[in-house]
């Protein structure tokens, strides 16, 4: 399986999972996910699935400030329907990233390590997401902004060649470089760029 090489490059997260500690699945616990595994899970790399990824990470690093983030220990608020948009995808990476699921996530053993209602969607709330600690009700809200960060201006029209089955082989591979290129200058070019990526205390 080959993947572009700078998913390699992308901030890597720690968590700690006390169910997969609890089960024997990863010692102590301890499991690391990087952006090739986002991509695992939808399929394919875009910039929701990437903002997505990155996004969660600076929550969960600001919401366990020089602590291992515990995955099962975060409720998620999201302020769209789950059905707007590119709100199920960014849910999925979040589910991913956090343990925290909607209805038919995990239902728990003898009501420790539930998942399942820990996304809620139609929420009010000043940013996209909101992540909130479970055992110290600490929150931080949560957006990415990525109209600073244009694509090619020649993916209009190679994507519209592509998907019309007009676009040759050369076509085909320049459409996927660029849109791959977009998701590089997003998670590395601008991974740290606080105006992209949004955290803030909701008391701030």
């Amino acid at each position: 399986m080959q993947f572009p090489d700078f998913y390699r490059a992308v901030p890597r997260l720690k968590v700690r999972d006390a169910l997969a500690a609890f089960l024997g699945a990863a010692e102590d616990g301890v499991i690391e996910y990087g952006y090739e595994d986002a991509v695992k899970l939808a399929g394919h790399s875009c910039p929701t699935v990437g903002s997505a990824y990155l996004l969660t990470c600076h929550a969960l690093t600001a919401l366990y400030p020089g602590e291992v983030p515990e995955r099962g220990g975060v409720r998620v608020e999201f302020r769209n329907r789950f059905e707007d948009g590119v709100t199920g995808v960014i849910a999925s990476v979040v589910t991913l990233l956090t343990g925290a699921a909607q209805d038919g996530g995990f239902k728990g053993l003898a009501g420790r390590y539930v998942r399942r209602g820990l996304q809620q969607f139609a929420v009010d709330l000043p940013l996209a997401l909101r992540f909130t600690r479970l055992d110290t009700g600490a929150a931080v809200d949560a957006e990415a902004d990525l109209s600073t960060i244009p694509a090619d201006p020649a993916m209009p029209s190679l994507m519209a060649r592509c998907l019309t089955g007009e676009a040759d082989a050369d076509e085909q591979r320049q459409f996927g470089a660029l849109w791959q290129d977009r998701v590089r200058r997003i998670l590395l070019d601008h991974g740290g760029d606080p105006q992209v990526f949004r955290i803030r205390h909701p008391s701030a």
